[in-house]
């Protein structure tokens, strides 16, 4: 990633361009720095070519957010690429610095006041898609074909090729946890949890919003299920997966607990 400052009259543009992760956070920590040292304590981050951002990246614009407000300024934010407006918007962080369409609205606003604040539990992991299927072919369809005669109206014959979409609720190195409210398969809460129950093996594969990988693959188990009224929660432990995901799965807990921590230390107070 590579930093351009754009001097104006009592402020500074950083201009931001490249991929911003772990590896830059102290790069733009030292431009701030720099420039509360020369009496420059008003900033816009300009993020128009910033193709790609991670947890880590914005725990470090929080980070200069509050370095600059301590310092009697602010920091603001402008014309962000689609895939940082994206993942700002999902983790709220454009309610702790506010986001400009221009350079010259996040300059005329720049005396403005501060966003609400929002506290550290909001920010969670993105509600991300899994796809998952049963390695028990015959299990599918059984589940599967008897809901379609049941509730003939779906009219829907998937057999031992189907597959689910839920969405991510919980993710670590150990397992994840997500919620299925049965999609179009006609499935009542009290069918999801007997197709998904304890010790089910299924297929995985799912992302990791912060990370540039693909769909990450793994097999698991079921060890929790919880029917609720729209659908089951089901929490899954890991039994295959490889080296290559634990490690992104890891760096990822890791990196949105930091984001947690950075923003309950910007909103204190």
């Amino acid at each position: 990633m590579h930093i351009t400052v754009e001097p104006c009259n009592d402020y500074a543009i950083l201009h931001l361009r490249g991929e911003f992760d772990t590896y830059y956070c102290p790069q733009l920590q030292e431009e701030v720095d720099a420039l509360i040292k020369a009496g420059v304590c008003r900033a816009v981050l300009n993020l128009r070519l910033v193709k790609f951002i991670n947890s880590t990246a914005l725990g470090a614009i929080i980070k200069a957010s509050k370095a600059l407000t301590g310092a009697g300024g602010k920091l603001v934010i402008a014309r962000p690429s689609p895939f940082c407006r994206d993942i700002i918007e999902k983790v709220g962080l454009d309610r702790v610095v506010t986001v400009y369409d221009t350079d010259e609205e996040a300059c005329a606003n720049l005396a403005s006041d501060a966003p609400a604040a929002i506290s550290a539990e909001e920010i969670t992991e993105d509600p991300s898609s899994v796809l998952f299927s049963l390695t028990d072919a015959e299990r599918t369809a059984h589940f599967i074909e008897a809901a379609a005669k049941a509730n003939p109206v779906h009219g829907h014959s998937f057999g031992k090729n189907w597959s689910g979409v839920g969405r991510m609720a919980a993710l670590d190195t150990s397992g994840l946890a997500f919620t299925w409210n049965g999609g179009n398969t006609g499935l009542s809460p009290f069918d999801m949890g007997q197709m998904l129950a304890l010790g089910t093996e299924l297929k995985l594969k799912f992302r990791l919003p912060l990370f540039q990988k693909g769909y990450c693959e793994a097999l698991c188990r079921v060890e929790d299920l919880e029917e609720r009224a729209d659908g089951v929660r089901v929490g899954l432990r890991f039994s295959e997966i490889d080296d290559e995901t634990v490690t992104a799965v890891g760096q990822y807990a890791k990196d949105m607990a930091f984001l947690r921590d950075e923003l309950r230390k910007a909103t204190e107070n």
